[in-house]
This record gives C-alpha cells, sequence and structure tokens, in this order.
C-alpha cells in the first residue's frame, strides 16, 4: 500500500486530498517538512482547461463487462471530483496526476463532430449505441460552457445513430428537446447514477456532482418527457454505502426509473491509496472496516481488475450484494429496457456524394 504524503490536505469542493506521482514520470518528488519556510498550501484551487484538437472521436473496447463497443468522450478529466472515479489513473497519459490534477486540469476535446463524421461515413462501419461518455461525465460542468456533449446528441439525431448515456449531473436537463426526440425514434436511453441519499455524504464523495434530489429530479423529468432512463447503483462501497442499496433502488422507481444496475467500488492504480486517504481524512473510525470489507470482496487485494470480477467482485459479501439488488428489482418491479434502433442509421454524406 502506498500511503500519501504528510500534505495530503481537504481542499474545499475538491475530492482527491494531494496528487500521487505521475507513474510514467522518471523522477518523482515529495514535499517534507524540513524546518524552512514553504508556501501556504491554498485550500481552494481553480480549474484549469487546456485544449486537444481530436484526432479520432470514437474509443473502441472489447471488454465483456461492459453494454457497449464504443464510447465518445468529450473532456478527459473530470470537475466532479469523485473520489473513488475509475477514470482517475487514464489522466497519468496526459503527464497529471490522477489526483487533484484529474479534477482541476482538464481537457476539453474540440472538433468531435468532424471526426465522427468522417468515422461514420467510413464504409463499412455496422451501427451499434454509442455510449456518451464511457470515461467521464459528459455533463459535468465545463460543459455548461463548451456545449460539446449537445452539438454531438443533435449530430447523432442527424444520423439517427443510437447513443446511450451515464451522467449524475442536472446539466442533462438542458438537453430535453433532443433528448425526447432521439427518444421518440427509439435512439437513446439514459442511465442516471446514484451513489447515496446522505447529502453530507456526498459532499465530500462526489463534491462538485449533483445532489441526490436533483438526481431524482432528473429521472423523474425524463421519464415523464418519454425519456427511457434508468439507474446505476455506482458504486456500492462496502461499510459507507452498501446499506442504502434497497432504499436507492426505491428512490429511483418512485421517481419513474425504469431499470437499474449496480456496480461495486473499484480502485484501480491511484484510486486506491487516493480513497484510502480521504476515507482516513473523512470517516477515520470507518476507514478500517471499510477496507477490510474491500479486501474480503476483492480476493484479499484492493482491486481485481479481471473480466467478470472487477464490476461485481467475488466472495460472500459481494454475493449477498448481487442477492439483495436482484431480490429488489423484483419486489420494485423495473420493466426494463426496450432495445435501441440500430436500423434507422443515415450515414453522413461523403466528400465524394457532392459529385453523384
Amino acid at each position: 500500500m502506498a500511503f500519501p504524503p504528510s500534505t495530503s490536505t481537504p481542499r474545499k469542493g475538491r475530492g482527491a486530498t494531494y496528487d500521487p506521482p505521475n507513474r510514467f514520470a522518471p523522477t518523482r518528488h515529495e514535499a517534507i517538512d524540513d524546518g524552512w519556510w514553504q508556501e501556504a498550501i491554498p485550500l481552494r484551487l481553480a480549474t484549469e482547461v487546456a485544449e486537444e484538437r481530436a484526432r479520432s472521436a470514437l474509443a473502441w473496447n472489447t471488454s465483456p463487462d461492459l453494454p457497449f463497443d464504443r464510447s465518445l468522450n468529450p473532456y478527459r478529466g473530470c470537475e466532479h471530483g469523485c473520489i473513488y472515479c475509475y477514470a482517475r489513473p487514464s489522466h497519468a497519459y496526459w503527464d497529471l496526476s490522477p489526483g487533484l490534477d484529474f479534477e482541476t486540469r482538464l481537457i476539453a476535446r474540440s472538433g468531435l463532430v468532424e471526426r465522427l463524421e468522417e468515422e461514420l461515413a467510413r464504409p463499412g462501419y455496422a451501427c451499434r449505441p454509442i455510449n456518451l461518455s464511457g470515461n467521464t461525465d459528459a455533463y459535468q460542468p465545463l460543459e455548461a460552457e463548451r456545449g460539446t456533449t449537445r452539438r454531438l446528441l443533435a449530430f447523432l439525431l442527424e444520423c439517427r445513430h443510437p447513443v446511450t448515456l451515464v451522467t449524475k449531473s442536472a446539466l442533462i436537463l438542458r438537453d430535453l428537446d433532443l433528448l425526447s426526440t432521439l427518444a421518440e425514434r427509439r435512439l437513446v436511453r439514459v442511465m442516471v447514477s446514484l451513489t447515496s441519499l446522505d447529502v453530507d455524504l456526498k459532499r465530500t464523495l462526489e463534491p462538485r456532482a449533483a445532489a441526490p434530489e436533483a438526481r431524482l429530479k432528473v429521472i423523474s423529468r425524463l421519464a415523464d418527457a418519454g425519456v427511457p432512463v434508468g439507474t446505476l447503483i455506482a458504486p456500492v462501497i462496502p461499510g459507507l454505502t452498501d446499506s442504502e442499496l434497497e432504499r436507492l433502488m426505491t428512490a429511483a422507481r418512485n421517481a419513474g426509473a425504469a431499470s437499474a444496475g449496480w456496480m461495486l467500488l473499484r480502485l484501480p492504480r491511484e484510486v486506491a491509496p487516493l480513497f484510502e486517504a480521504w476515507l482516513a481524512e473523512h470517516y477515520p473510525e470507518r476507514a478500517a472496516k471499510v477496507m477490510s470489507l474491500i479486501r474480503q470482496c476483492r480476493g484479499g487485494q484492493d482491486y481485481d481488475g479481471r473480466f467478470g470480477h472487477r464490476m461485481r467482485g467475488q466472495g460472500v459479501f459481494a454475493e449477498l450484494l448481487e442477492q439483495r439488488f436482484r431480490q429488489a428489482y423484483r419486489r420494485l418491479g423495473f420493466p426494463g429496457d426496450a432495445p435501441l434502433d440500430t436500423t434507422a442509421f443515415r450515414p453522413p454524406r461523403r466528400q465524394a456524394d457532392l459529385f453523384d
């Protein structure tokens, strides 16, 4: 276990308490108190945004654990700052830290509609739902300024291409007009992520994500507008949020969710020490129990990334969670999701079409 440095400090509105070193960097440094004057660590950190001109749009995967084989990510990093986010380690590929950098130093991708148009127009492209987005939330606060997600949805509607979305942001309601039209054509499904109904817990666990009540209102508004919507109870954190599983499912069903899923907490790479430092800071009396239960579900380790295990875990505690979920799903009468339409897809016009 790699413990965080002594400079670990909670910042207002941020999830991570420190920046773990970039695992790809040839050297690393650690601040220590040597008795000399040091600049005070700011308790508030501003968000910085860098631009990236996209060279491609779709990201492909062959994971048997995922219900999609392609995704589209408008942003790198996420200002929601969820301490448990499995996408944090990806920030190291951009010479940034998976800690505070992940939530304060964001990358906005431009030119995605143009790249997507090129890729959907390629001969032999087979239409299947695109997940928007597979890595970080497409409706994080930066989207209110950039509008990339809305432009992508408008383009997918134009092409009659199905799309799925997972979010924990109320900003998605801004695009209710597009989502409603997509829904009329069976081209969209939305999953709203729920973690806890405890507002105080949410405030440090997911500092800049929407409040639990706001997410339930999103489910209700989408359902009322005819948009297929479900809930993803994720992550379930043993010893911290697992007791809320049935209550979360009930609240979502009452709000209009047609389906539900769940995922066990995942702690790949740098996420494990970041999460453990967060526990020590905010829930020191529970930290040992929580980590013990997590390891019981992961074969004695902080994480098991094998296909078939990473989403659900293993062992008695993980099996109990699955049984509880299945019983609640049946009792609450979730109707389930209808398949999306892939037959109406109209490829974008290619340059050669201009001369037909």
